[in-house]
C-alpha cells in the first residue's frame, strides 16, 4: 500500500504543471542599422562575425601588462565574481527543494518518575530509537519549480555582470593608462615651451638692459614664463593623480619597470569590426544581464500563481524503537509513520493576489529596463561611430594646424629679431603654438578614448574569460 502512494505521489509531482507564463523576448525598441551621415563611417554596417578579445585589440604590451594585473587584483571584479558564488549557491538551495529531504536520526531518553506519581514507587524508564525518514512538498502546481527556475536566471544574470564588470574594468584600465600617458606629454610639452620661453626673456632682459626692448617687451617675456610655470605644477599633479587612479583599478602598485608604451599612437589599438545592432544582444552582457533578470521576474509570477493552490506534503518515517539500548534492533522492535498532509488557503487579507500583482509589475518594470539597456547600448555605439570618423578628421586638421603654428612662431620670431614686429606678436605666436600643442595632446587622447569606448560598447573584452556555469552535485 505504501508503495502505491509514493508511486502515486512520485506520479502526481513529475506531471505536475507550472503555471510560468510563456517568455516572449521584447522587440528591440531600435533602429534596425546605425545612423548614416557626414559623421558617421561609411562601413558601418558591414556585418561583423565575432568581438576582439582584449589581448587582440590592445596591441601595448605595457598596457597588456596592466590590464592583466587588474583582473588578477581588482576588488571590484572580485565582488562580481563572488557574487557569482553567491547566486550559484542560492540556485543550489532553491534546487534541493524539489528534491525529497531524506533524514536518519537517533534518539535516547531516560527518565525518573517520582513515587507521588507512580503509586508509591519511583520509577526509572528508558526509550531508545533509530528513524529514517523522508518528507516531500509534492510541487503539482510548479511553486518550487518556478523559485528554481527564478535562482538559476538570477545566476546567470550574475555571471552576466561579472562579465560586464570585466568589460568595464579593462576599458577602465586602458583609458586610465591613456589620461597618464597625454598628460605625461602634456607635462614634457609645457616643460619644452618653458624652455623656450626662459631663452626668450633671457634674449629680451639683455635687449631690454641695452636699451632695445621696451618694460612693457619684458614683462610680456615675463608673463609667459609664470604662465608656463603654473602649467607645469598642474600637470604634475594631474600625473600623480592619473597614478593614483591607476593603482586602484589595478589593486596595486604600478609593477616596476612597467615601459612607458608608444605613447598616444594610433597604433595601440587594433580597428574593430563593427556589426549591425541586433549583434549586440549576443555581445553584450548588460543587455544579457537585463534579459535573465526579465526572465527571473517572468518565473517569479508562476511562483506567485502557484500559491493560490494547495500544498501537499508527504511525511514518513520509519525506524526501530525499544525500552533497552541493546534491544533496539530486535525482532518485534521496528515502527513506521506516514502523514500527509495538504494545506489549502482560505483567507489571507489579499495577500496572495497582491504579490502575484507585484510579480506582473515587476516584469512590466524589468521589460522597460531591458528595453532601456538595448537602446543604451545602441546610443553608445551610434556615439563611438560618430566620433570614430569626426576625430580622425579633427587630429589630422589639429596637426595641419601645429605646422602652421611652429611656421608662425619662427617667421614671427624672425620678424621681432629683425626690427619689423613687436613683441607682442611673438608672445602671440608662442601661445598659439602652445596651445596647439596640448589641444593636439588632448585630441589625440579624446580619439583613442573614444575607440576604447566603442570597444566596451562593441561587447568586446570578456571572451578570454572563463564563463561560470551551475554546478550539479
Amino acid at each position: 500500500m505504501h508503495k502505491s502512494l509514493l508511486s502515486l505521489a512520485l506520479m502526481a509531482a513529475l506531471g505536475g504543471c507550472s503555471l510560468i507564463p510563456d517568455y516572449e523576448r521584447p522587440d528591440a525598441p531600435v533602429a534596425a542599422a546605425w545612423p548614416q551621415g557626414e559623421a558617421y563611417p561609411q562601413d558601418a554596417t558591414q556585418v561583423s562575425e565575432r568581438a576582439l578579445g582584449w589581448r587582440e585589440f590592445f596591441r601595448d604590451p605595457a598596457l597588456q601588462q596592466l590590464i592583466e594585473v587588474a583582473l588578477e587584483n581588482n576588488r571590484d571584479l572580485r565582488v562580481a565574481a563572488l557574487n557569482v558564488d553567491a547566486h550559484r549557491a542560492l540556485y543550489r538551495v532553491q534546487r534541493a527543494d524539489v528534491l525529497p529531504a531524506v533524514s536518519a536520526d537517533g534518539a535516547g531518553t531516560r527518565s525518573r518518575t517520582p513515587g507521588d506519581l507512580n503509586s508509591g514507587e519511583p520509577a526509572i524508564s528508558s526509550q531508545y530509537s533509530a528513524t529514517f525518514g523522508v518528507s516531500w512538498e509534492l510541487d503539482l502546481f510548479g511553486r518550487l519549480r518556478s523559485l528554481r527556475d527564478q535562482a538559476l536566471e538570477e545566476f546567470f544574470a550574475s555571471e552576466a555582470a561579472q562579465r560586464s564588470t570585466q568589460i568595464s574594468l579593462i576599458a577602465s584600465v586602458a583609458n586610465a593608462w591613456l589620461t597618464l600617458q597625454a598628460d605625461q606629454a602634456l607635462l614634457q610639452v609645457t616643460r619644452d615651451t618653458l624652455k623656450t620661453y626662459e631663452e626668450s626673456f633671457g634674449l629680451t632682459q639683455r635687449s631690454f638692459d641695452v636699451g632695445v626692448a621696451s618694460a612693457l617687451e619684458l614683462r610680456q617675456a615675463r608673463s609667459a614664463v609664470d604662465s608656463a610655470r603654473v602649467n607645469i605644477e598642474q600637470y604634475t599633479r594631474l600625473v600623480a593623480q592619473d597614478r593614483n587612479a591607476l593603482t586602484l583599478l589595478l589593486g596595486q602598485s604600478l609593477p616596476a619597470g612597467l615601459k612607458s608604451g608608444d605613447g598616444l599612437e594610433r597604433t595601440q589599438l587594433a580597428t574593430l569590426p563593427v556589426g549591425l545592432p541586433s549583434d549586440l544582444l549576443q555581445q553584450r552582457p548588460d543587455v544579457l544581464q537585463a534579459e535573465y533578470q526579465l526572465r527571473a521576474v517572468n518565473a517569479s509570477i508562476g511562483a506567485a500563481r502557484a500559491a493560490f493552490f494547495p500544498r501537499i506534503s508527504l511525511t514518513g518515517a520509519a525506524g526501530s524503537a525499544s525500552s533497552e539500548l541493546s534491544g533496539l534492533f530486535d525482532g518485534g522492535s521496528g515502527y513506521w509513520s506516514f502523514s500527509p498532509s495538504i494545506s489549502v488557503p482560505i483567507f489571507n487579507a489579499g495577500q496572495l493576489r497582491a504579490n502575484l500583482d507585484y510579480a506582473q509589475i515587476s516584469k512590466n518594470i524589468q521589460v522597460a529596463q531591458y528595453e532601456k539597456a538595448i537602446q543604451t547600448a545602441f546610443r553608445e555605439v551610434a556615439d563611438g561611430l560618430a566620433a570614430q570618423a569626426t576625430y580622425t578628421r579633427q587630429v589630422q586638421a589639429q596637426r595641419d594646424l601645429l605646422e602652421t603654428s611652429e611656421d608662425y612662431y619662427n617667421f614671427a620670431e624672425r620678424r621681432y629679431r629683425t626690427g619689423i614686429d613687436s613683441y607682442l606678436t611673438v608672445l602671440d605666436a608662442q601661445r598659439q603654438l602652445f596651445s596647439v600643442q596640448q589641444q593636439l595632446i588632448t585630441d589625440r587622447l579624446a580619439q583613442m578614448t573614444s575607440e576604447v569606448n566603442l570597444f566596451k560598447a562593441l561587447g568586446g573584452g570578456w571572451q578570454d574569460a572563463v564563463q561560470a556555469q551551475p554546478q550539479e552535485e
